[in-house]
């Protein structure tokens, strides 16, 4: 079956970076991650939309939070999605979750995606 693993989440001070990666496995990329974005949830919170982009790495969406600091791109070769955070803000404390569909009609929206990863937590600290 389909697997999305995460990593490169950690404790990070305010101002810094850290670069997420998901690598998918068990069916061909194309197959189910023809869509791909990042999501985070913070404690007591949704699980809320930061970035996608489409099987060629264009028509990227960002949540307005983080347009400007972060950037997701994706290696086919590689079946793997990164999100490259920069200007980390406190704020950006939550767990990041990759998520990938063949279609995702309504990107921003949770449910429009079917293969969820485990999470990496990502910690800014003030």
């Amino acid at each position: 079956q389909v697997q999305l693993v995460e990593s490169g989440g950690g404790l990070v001070q305010a101002g810094g970076s850290l670069r997420l990666s998901c690598v998918g496995s068990g069916r061909p990329f194309s197959d189910y991650a023809v869509a791909v974005a990042w999501f985070h949830q913070a404690p007591g919170k949704d699980r809320e939309f930061v970035a996608a982009i489409d099987w060629a790495g264009g028509g990227g969406n960002y949540a307005d939070s983080v347009k400007g600091r972060f950037t997701i791109s994706r290696d086919n070769t590689k079946n793997t999605v990164y999100l490259e955070m920069n200007s980390l803000k406190p704020e950006d404390t939550a767990v990041y979750y990759c998520a990938a569909d063949p279609v995702a009609r309504r990107p921003t929206v949770a449910g429009s995606w079917g293969y969820w990863g485990q999470g990496t937590q990502v910690t800014v600290s003030s």
